[in-house]
């Protein structure tokens, strides 16, 4: 298997790990009680009481290179030094593999939402 073969792979199986936690998130519910809270812990980054807007229309970057939507709160974000813009992530996991090569995740990421943006109602 080839370096990109498997750099597909893996963005793949990453994109679908997410998708599976945004689908099993949608289920829970939070806790009841404020026991209950401390017991439990807190799993997710504070969602800002001003909704954020990120590129890409919120969704995961990472979802993206694997030619999905990943529909984000943008609670865990990324802005970039450059240019200023910033980007949603699903989970902190999409956040630091992102990290790993910024630039390169943002232009696969673009490409493939402007082809999956031309071929969604």
């Amino acid at each position: 298997m080839e370096a990109g073969e498997k750099f597909i792979l893996r963005t793949t199986l990453i994109a679908l790990a997410l998708a599976g936690t945004a689908v099993q998130g949608a289920e829970t519910v939070g806790p009841e009680t404020a026991d209950e809270a401390a017991r439990t812990g807190i799993w997710k980054a504070v969602v800002p009481p001003v909704p954020m807007h990120g590129e890409f229309d919120n969704n995961d970057p990472i979802g993206l290179i694997a030619g999905q939507l990943i529909p984000t709160d943008c609670s865990i974000n990324w802005i970039d030094p450059d240019d200023h813009k910033r980007y949603c992530f699903a989970s902190a996991t999409s956040l630091v593999y992102f990290e790993e090569w910024p630039q390169a995740n943002i232009e696969r990421a673009r490409q493939n939402w402007q082809a999956l943006r031309s071929t969604t109602p």
